[in-house]
């Protein structure tokens, strides 16, 4: 079964596997596949589930909720975000804008069946609304009932410094950053980390398999395989390219023999790294298919002593991206539309 950690400076527990449905539900499987897997998930003990208003533009929401449909609320952890465009795009379709926020919470616990989320996230940060009255529309959603915590996503050490301090003052918590993080992708350790330690915000790491780049599957010198997510638009085959150099790939081999020796797959030691790190409360997955689940949950509990640790440093010398000015670049400085 998957362990518990306590989320940010909070009581609030979550797996340290949350099930996430990004690139699945709505678009890439079938609802049918999509609730049988949420269902293997609970089977396998995750309890906290992460989406978006986005995702297959809400699609992915309600595939979600009818999945979740007849369970226990309150043995789940729901989590969405709100920023990206949704529905016809209109001019306040996106953004952290009151009117935004305000409407987007509505919609995603009507697509979820819920009355209420665990964590509402800021999707990215938007530099076109004052943060005041983002995190004023933010209490006000607490304060309604209609989410218990705020977290966000992809926010620089700064940003994280300035929401907490206006959560603070608002009598709300901010407990969660959402970034990019995994082996080959360690941008946060620089800043973000160390910002998140002092504050008491958790970080719930997405990709922590480098779009998939760290199962292996992906040979140098090879075509990538058919059917797989670097083939597929709609599943982040943009997120993928820069992991596909050979030098990466090359470097990504040198880790089977180091999986094999500490009795774990590729994906399990992928996912057992991040979860080395204190800071990252749990790990995003996703799945198309039920008993891709069933070898995940084994990473939960796993500690790699310091000689694999410095083994995958070894390993992957040269093809690691640890710059912390990249996490300046993810949030749009002008709203998508």
């Amino acid at each position: 079964m998957v362990n518990y950690r306590y989320l940010g400076n909070s009581g609030l527990k979550v797996s340290e596997i949350t099930y996430g449905n990004w690139v699945t539900h709505g678009s890439q499987v079938d609802d049918t596949a999509a609730i049988e897997t949420v269902h293997a998930a609970l089977d396998a003990g995750i309890t906290t589930f992460d989406t978006a208003d986005v995702y297959a533009n809400t699609a992915a929401e309600t595939v979600l909720g009818k999945a979740l449909a007849g369970r226990r609320r309150e043995s789940l952890e729901i989590f969405t975000k709100v920023y990206f465009p949704t529905g016809p795009r209109g001019a306040n379709d996106t953004g952290l804008s009151r009117k935004h926020i305000m409407e987007s919470i509505n919609g995603s616990l009507t697509r979820l069946g819920t009355d209420y989320v665990d964590l509402y996230q800021a999707h990215r940060f938007d530099y076109e609304t004052p943060l005041e009255e983002t995190f004023q529309a933010f209490a006000d959603i607490v304060r309604q009932g209609k989410a218990l915590y705020i977290g966000v996503s992809e926010w620089t050490a700064e940003q994280l410094r300035e929401g907490h301090a206006l959560a603070k003052g608002l009598g709300i918590q901010l407990i969660s950053n959402q970034p990019q993080y995994s082996m080959l992708w360690r941008v946060i350790e620089g800043k973000v980390v160390p910002a998140a330690q002092e504050l008491g915000i958790s970080q719930i790491v997405w990709s922590p398999m480098a779009q998939g780049v760290l199962s292996g599957k992906y040979l140098p010198g090879r075509p990538v395989p058919e059917g797989s997510r670097a083939t597929d638009e709609k599943s982040g085959a943009q997120f993928i390219k820069d992991f596909l150099r050979d030098e990466v790939l090359e470097a990504v081999q040198r880790l089977k023999p180091i999986a094999e020796q500490a009795g774990l797959t590729m994906p399990q030691l992928a996912i057992a790294w991040v979860l080395q790190n204190k800071n990252v409360a749990s790990a995003l997955v996703g799945a198309s298919r039920p008993e891709q689940l069933a070898d995940t949950v084994k990473a939960s509990g796993v500690v790699l002593d310091a000689d694999t640790m410095a083994a995958i440093d070894t390993a992957l010398a040269g093809a690691v991206y640890d710059d912390p000015e990249d996490t300046y670049t993810v949030s749009p400085k002008t709203r998508v539309v």
